[in-house]
């Protein structure tokens, strides 16, 4: 069996991004999880991207796998491409580089070392690129993009350009009392079916047929989508693409809670397991 790839950050310029990363003279540990390193992107570096996905920071399933959005997050997103016709002809970038910690997205989301090096990965994936439509799940994912328009203002930019609200939303925001999370469920997907809408005429040639069924009022399986086998670094098991949770943070302090990460292989990936029926 052929396995697909993701060969890395070998040519520039992002092997110089990766190399040039900041640590924690621009991430204070405090307020970022440093401990479990960088999280870069996911997605097409080559050239063939036709849209930017910017998220927020890499959580704990982001953090094993190395690549940004392949937890619960990633899955719901990569539905929301292949309503967009697009399966792979895209680039993903956060926010942040590292997990945020407590409140530290609020604290430096306008850091100048923050954004300067979040800039230049704007740069390289959008100046002179074939990328015209760019969509921004959550506050600080949009904060980003318009920072990064503030510096080229007056430029003919000819890019599509969505905000919308954060995959996890409707659970963020029932979990606070805010609101209910049925009602939560359908004001995001309200907000997706449009952004969707005006998205699609900027993307020329999608990778296959968009998908005309708009989102109902909530949310359905087959609205997620794996992360296909090319994103990942070589040698990833399959599971931690598929739509199963497996990683979850665990501690009965919150140090002890920051410092671990409990993996668990789903029961349908067992090979040594027989699955009932």
């Amino acid at each position: 069996m052929t396995h697909e790839f993701d060969e890395g950050f070998a040519r520039e310029p992002f092997a110089s991004l990766v190399r040039d990363h900041p640590g924690a003279e621009a991430y204070p540990p405090d307020d970022f999880r440093l401990e479990w390193g960088p999280i870069f992107h996911r997605g097409r570096l080559d050239g063939s991207a036709k849209v930017l996905v910017i998220g927020q920071d890499p959580g704990q399933h982001e953090n094993l796998a190395r690549r940004i959005l392949v937890g619960e997050a990633g899955q719901r997103v990569q539905g929301f491409l292949r309503k967009l016709g697009i399966t792979t002809s895209y680039v993903m970038l956060n926010a942040f580089l590292y997990s945020v910690y407590g409140y530290g997205g609020d604290r430096h989301h306008e850091d100048e070392a923050i954004v300067g090096y979040r800039n230049r990965w704007l740069d390289a994936l959008l100046i002179g690129s074939q990328v015209r439509a760019v969509v921004a799940f959550g506050r600080f994912a949009d904060e980003a993009f318009e920072m990064w328009m503030g510096v080229h203002a007056g430029e003919d930019l000819e890019i599509a350009y969505e905000h919308v609200t954060h995959p996890t939303y409707p659970e963020s925001a029932s979990a606070h009392g805010q609101v209910p999370y049925a009602e939560a469920m359908e004001q995001m997907l309200v907000g997706w079916n449009a952004a969707i809408a005006a998205l699609a005429p900027a993307i020329a040639s999608p990778d296959v047929p968009p998908d005309p069924v708009p989102y109902g009022t909530a949310l359905t399986d087959a609205d997620r989508a794996p992360i296909p086998e090319l994103d990942l670094p070589a040698g990833v098991p399959a599971w931690m693409r598929g739509l199963d949770a497996w990683a979850v943070r665990t501690g009965s302090s919150a140090d002890e809670k920051r410092a671990t990460i409990v993996v668990t292989v789903p029961e349908t990936d067992r090979p040594w397991t027989p699955v009932d029926g």
